[in-house]
Formats: C-alpha cells, structure tokens, sequence
C-alpha cells in the first residue's frame, strides 16, 4: 500500500467480536485500531500476538498479521518474530493471568533483553475465560471460585515487576480512558525496546466494578493523576492538587494551603534514567496518593533485536561467514568413510 495515512477501519479484521457486552475488551480494542491509524504504520508492516485468555482473542479482530500463541507464550513467540523480522511492528497482547502467570518468566526476561515489542497487558485481577479463579494480581483476601475463603497471597504489581526487570517504558491506563489508552499506546510502539501498557479492565461477568475505586466519574479527577512529560504533577477536578516530595517519599497536597504553592508541584520527568521516583508514581493506588496514569517512565537502552543485528554483521565481516554453511565449515572438519 503506498497511501502515507490509514483509518482505524483499516486495522479491523471481519471477523465478528465475541467478547461479553459490556466488556472492557472492546474499548482497548477500539483503542488500539485508532492508535495504529495514528501511528501510521501499514497493516501489512504490523503482527498481533497473543498467549490464551478472553484478551488474547484480539488477534482475530485484526487486519495484520497475528499469532494465537499457546498459555503465557506471547513473549517467546514475540521475541522470535521480532530478532526474525526487526522490520515488523510487534504487538503483545496479554492477560494477567497469561502474562505473570504461567507466562512471568517469560514477561520479565523479554523486558530484561529489551526486545522492541510493546506488550498491552490487561489487567482485571480474574481469570475470565476459566470462568472466575484468582489471578496473580488479585488482591489480597478476594473471593474466587479457587479462593472460596479468599486468597492468602499478596498480588503481584505489574509495574513493581518492569522496574525489578530493570525496564524502560511502563506506562497505564484505564478502559474506560479512551484518549489516555491512545496516547500511551502511541508512545508505546514509538519507544524502541520493550514497552509495557498496563491497562486496568473490567470484567463484566466475573469481576465486575474491581476498579470502580478508580473509574468512579464522581470521585476519578481526585483518585488518578494523568502524567505528562515536563509538566506539573496535577489533579483533582480543577488541578487543585499537586505532588510533592515529602523526604524520599511523595505527598499529594492542596495547592494554596499550609503553605505550598505551585512551585512546590513536581514536574514530571518520564526519561531520567533513574527509577527512583518512576517505581514511586507507579505504585500509588489511588487511595493515599491517586493512581498514576499516562506514561510513567520513557527511557533510551540498547534494544536486544537491534544489538543481535549489530553482532551477527561483526561476527561476518571479521570471518567471512556469507552463509551458514560457511560457518558451519569454518573450523576442523572430517569426512566418515
């Protein structure tokens, strides 16, 4: 195709949607449709690749190439198709229980090597298409068809595990935030390395209004903070509050009381090097301090697909490989009788 833009239409697949009405699927879908278009990359440039769960269906409703991969294998197969095809854009789509569960290891080892795929990790704390056992990021105490007293574990936090695996791009969203979801996924395929989007979604049937704390429209403004790079750390409905250090550590005040002003208000910095502060903002919850969203951290690496590309030319321009026969050849070698 030589046209230079696209419609988002042009990224749907016919393929009839079958996820529950109501689910928060659909809007990441939508979302993801309209960023692509925004990106401007071709269909025909771009792969979907999913592990199994209710998200892991989205390949279907794509017009590019896609991969409906097995339990918690997304990232393997992503990595290979990227180191395979660097000129391909590579999208992951995961649940959490098909992303930190069976698939964990395999989560944080892609983040570790920065592969240049952006993984959409969709969170909402159930395992949907088994119909309702906990997930590792269900919290504490939640009732579930495998937990019936409630679970006796601590969740995972997804963020917590892209900074253990020293990552460089994490941001989040919520589904119900269509233009924060197309912005971060934009920035997400425009960073190179391992990019991971938590989006927060409901599951109608069988965790329906988990994050209600948050999505709430009366009480969202005061309980979530939207992060953009170089500006001030504001929220509330009128943006009457700001972080602030406090120590080591943050605090949300009103601007214009006890004694802080606008000057005091941190300015968002997503490509320090640093973590520190990252890890901080990606960790409040809504409660004490508003949840985060928007992109948290945005920093440069060397990117794994694009270091393996620089080695294997090194590697032929000092041994003369052309092929791999070449290679294979190239030290003692003997012949059978």
């Amino acid at each position: 195709m030589d046209q230079t833009t696209y419609q988002p239409s042009q990224y749907k697949s016919a393929q009839s949607v079958r996820w529950c009405p109501g689910c928060g699927d659909h809007a990441i879908l939508n979302t993801l449709h309209k960023a692509m278009s925004t990106l401007g990359i071709p269909p025909h440039k771009t792969a979907v690749i999913s592990g199994i769960g209710c998200s892991s269906r989205l390949p279907y409703y794509m017009a590019t190439y896609g991969f409906h991969t097995i339990h918690g294998r997304a990232a393997a197969i992503a990595t290979g198709f990227k180191v395979a095809r660097p000129d391909m854009t590579v999208w992951q789509i995961s649940g959490d229980g098909d992303g930190l569960a069976i698939g964990g290891n395999h989560f944080i080892h892609a983040v570790r090597r920065n592969v240049d795929i952006n993984i959409i990790l969709f969170n909402n704390k159930i395992y949907g298409l088994t119909k309702g056992q906990y997930s590792p990021t269900s919290d504490r105490g939640f009732v579930s068809k495998s937990s019936p007293y409630g679970t006796t574990e601590d969740p995972f936090i997804p963020a917590e595990l892209v900074f253990g695996a020293r990552g460089n791009f994490f941001a989040r969203s919520i589904d119900v935030e269509l233009d924060t979801s197309r912005e971060v996924m934009v920035a997400a395929a425009q960073h190179k390395g391992t990019s991971v989007v938590e989006v927060l979604q409901n599951c109608v049937i069988f965790n329906n209004g988990i994050h209600n704390f948050i999505t709430d429209r009366e009480h969202r403004a005061e309980r979530t903070i939207h992060l953009v790079h170089g500006e001030k750390m504001l929220f509330g409905k009128d943006k009457e509050y700001g972080l602030v250090q406090n120590g080591f550590l943050l605090k949300a005040v009103k601007v214009g009381e006890n004694g802080y002003t606008l000057n005091d208000v941190l300015v968002h910095d997503a490509h320090t090097p640093s973590n520190f502060l990252h890890q901080q903002l990606a960790m409040m919850d809504g409660h004490d301090l508003p949840l985060a969203i928007g992109v948290i951290r945005d920093v440069d690496s060397p990117v794994y697909n694009e270091e393996i590309e620089k080695q294997i030319e090194d590697v032929r321009s000092r041994k003369n490989f052309s092929t791999l026969r070449d290679m294979a050849l190239a030290g003692e070698t003997w012949t059978v009788e």
